[in-house]
């Protein structure tokens, strides 16, 4: 009989947390032959990335992947062998005394959020004794070694590859998205929150001396794109050109669609965790929107990760990644970056995929998880 595993899901008010805790799950099933059930609150936000999810369902089999709505009521179930708690959510306490209660004690491990600074190799695996006698267990997502790694299906890279080698594959699939490519036009991806950095990126790519197609997956970021091009949420259209620059608003796709988009493209902007991760692994430049916090907080994880990402840079591109994304975050001239980020595109999509090769030597996030219980069953033994 196969290990059971739990993952408890809470979406905030984005696709991040659904987004990793959807792979894991799926990847630990398939990969790894685990019986694996996901409890999500919010299953209309886990239908955007997977249509095929019935938002109504309570209980749901998808790709393998028991799929539970973690409602206020939670009915009586056995706890599984593994506890995963992503994100600070918190377990419903009749679960975590059921946990309790088992006559073998599962591991709880509570899945923290991805960080590039230094204290994270010292805090991972880290247990937390509970009152209750349990032990919870800390688990951190990294880019270096004594972390937990990054989410990484085992045929992604080869997927990848097969992908953008394949000219016709992504003329094609653009073409399912309403995208007619331009010749010889540079192909930027833009997923993003309400940016007030916007309009000055859009105007340097439109007065730029060649051309851009930005596509744009609607979402929040429309609240900013549109005013810029002029029309109303309510505009019929779906493509507009203003000098050198043509935008293209996508439907919100599914998660493998949106992979093929940022290997479709020559640059990725993106958000959050998810979309962040996923443009790593698309071995192209990418600007990260990091997910604002409280007092300032998130300016320590973006420096700490721009500190690790940019070794091995020349010094101009390494200072044009820097400015550029600190301005794109709130702290800088965006078209001015820009301007200076551009010109330094060759360094920044070599060294793109010698990241994407340094991190995919390393165990993914699924594999660390299932050998970290390998572990432990054989300290309690």
């Amino acid at each position: 009989m196969s290990m059971r595993w739990d993952i408890f899901c809470s979406v905030v008010d984005n696709y991040g947390d659904i987004g990793v805790t959807w792979r894991l799950a799926r990847q630990l099933a398939a990969e790894h032959g685990l019986a694996v059930r996901l409890w999500v609150d919010d299953l209309r936000a886990f239908q955007r990335i997977r249509p095929q999810c019935d938002a109504a369902s309570e209980a749901q089999w998808l790709e393998g992947v028991e799929v539970r709505h973690w409602s206020q009521r939670l009915p009586e179930v056995e706890p599984a062998d593994v506890v995963i708690e992503a994100f600070a959510c918190t377990l419903p306490e009749a679960f975590v005394a059921a946990m309790a209660a088992r006559a073998s004690r599962p591991l709880w491990l509570n899945l923290e959020y991805l960080s590039a600074e230094a204290w994270v190799t010292s805090c991972h695996g880290l247990p937390s004794p509970q009152a209750n006698g349990l032990q919870k267990f800390f688990f951190f997502p990294g880019f270096v070694e004594g972390s937990g790694g990054l989410p990484r299906e085992s045929d992604l890279l080869a997927r990848r590859s097969r992908f953008q080698a394949d000219p016709e594959a992504r003329r094609a699939f653009l073409a399912g998205l309403g995208v007619e490519q331009w010749t010889g036009a540079r192909l930027v991806s833009l997923f993003a929150y309400e940016n007030a950095a916007l309009p000055a990126w859009l105007d340097a790519l439109a007065q730029a001396p060649e051309r851009t197609q930005l596509l744009v997956p609607r979402g929040r970021i429309e609240a900013d794109l549109l005013p810029w091009l002029g029309v109303d949420a309510a505009a019929q259209r779906d493509c507009w050109r203003r000098g050198n620059l043509q935008v293209h608003l996508l439907p919100f796709v599914s998660q493998d669609d949106y992979d093929r988009l940022l290997w479709s493209c020559d640059l990725n902007a993106v958000r959050g965790e998810d979309s962040f991760v996923r443009a790593q692994w698309a071995g192209r430049p990418l600007l990260w929107h990091i997910y604002q916090q409280e007092e300032g907080a998130h300016w320590d994880k973006l420096d700490a990760f721009l500190a690790l990402y940019g070794e091995g840079l020349p010094p101009a591109a390494g200072a044009a990644l820097v400015d550029c994304w600190h301005a794109w975050n709130g702290r800088g001239d965006m078209a001015q970056a820009w301007r200076a980020l551009s010109s330094q595109m060759g360094f920044l999509s070599a060294h793109a995929q010698s990241w994407c090769a340094t991190q995919a030597s390393r165990p993914d996030l699924a594999a660390a998880l299932v050998q970290f219980h390998r572990n432990w069953l054989s300290c309690a033994a």
